[in-house]
């Protein structure tokens, strides 16, 4: 497939997701959801054809981890287990972020700033004080995961330093965008 094909996949997975929810039709919900990340490792395989296989792994398995995260979380209300396993799964996409985002940052020779570590750092403890009297046995999981989720928001944001400003910005926005969404779902 073409990167118009995946991006085609992308709007009629996306589509059937928001009206399986409108609909309150959970079948559509249940196929639908793993194809929005499906269509979107599709797009960033055919896209990326050509380009350093190192770079290209840690993001297509953090799509994968993403995937399998997602599937996870469809059955959390059956078992809690897959609350776990599908936070883990979260985890380990995030972990592959890091990596990507860390070898992008010491390839283009961009420093570490400081003043972004304080950033995270006062966000990370806000968050974590609001959510720590509700969080009873998911106490040390959710810190673990708010802990990797905001470094890999703090190298987010230092790629906004990249030569290439636009895709600087698209990244940084990507990572400020994850954390929201992760803070309002939290």
């Amino acid at each position: 497939m073409n990167k118009n094909s995946w991006t085609l996949f992308f709007v009629v997975a996306l589509s059937a997701q928001l009206i399986g929810i409108m609909a309150k039709n959970e079948m559509l919900q249940l196929v639908s959801k793993p194809l929005i990340v499906l269509s979107l490792a599709g797009y960033f395989i055919t896209i990326t054809k050509g380009t350093s296989t190192v770079f290209r792994l840690w993001i297509t398995l953090a799509l994968f981890f993403s995937l399998l995260g997602d599937v996870l979380l469809m059955f959390q209300q059956k078992n809690e287990i897959f609350f776990l396993l599908g936070l883990a799964a979260f985890l380990l996409a995030q972990i592959c972020y890091i990596l990507f985002f860390n070898l992008a940052r010491i390839r283009e020779g961009i420093s570490g700033r400081w003043w972004l570590l304080l950033i995270v750092l006062v966000y990370y403890s806000l968050l974590i004080s609001l959510l720590k009297p509700y969080l009873a046995s998911m106490k040390y999981p959710v810190i673990v995961y708010a802990v990797v989720v905001n470094f890999m928001f703090m190298l987010a944001m230092h790629l906004y330093f990249l030569p290439d400003k636009r895709a600087g910005l698209l990244i940084m926005l990507g990572g400020t965008c994850f954390i929201i969404s992760d803070s309002l779902l939290a």
